[in-house]
């Protein structure tokens, strides 16, 4: 049993999709996909992947203007949000 525990976020939630649905609550700026994945330090495809995924489940919308693709949350996604994040915030306490 030498192996570092796991903290709870990690056992529960997939990291990547859990941040880019926080990055995209924190605040009320539309957002470019590149710039995104910057935020959560993933891959631009990988986001892409993701955020294909929440657009899917009705979490995020995207607005094209000509080539430039703009994301943000829908109102389910931002419930969903609000709710992660509270979760986080819980989550933090249990790993202390």
């Amino acid at each position: 049993m030498g192996a570092k525990k796991k903290n709870l976020y990690s056992f529960f939630l997939r990291k990547k999709p859990v941040n880019i649905l926080l990055n995209l609550a924190k605040d009320h700026k539309l957002r470019y996909a590149s710039v995104l994945a910057k935020e959560v330090d993933c891959t631009y495809s990988h986001t892409v992947r993701i955020l294909k995924t929440m657009e899917d489940h009705g979490l995020v919308e995207f607005d094209k203007k000509g080539r430039l693709k703009t994301i943000k949350l829908t109102p389910l996604g931002r419930d969903i949000a609000e709710h992660l994040s509270k979760a986080m915030r819980l989550f933090k306490k249990a790993d202390r």
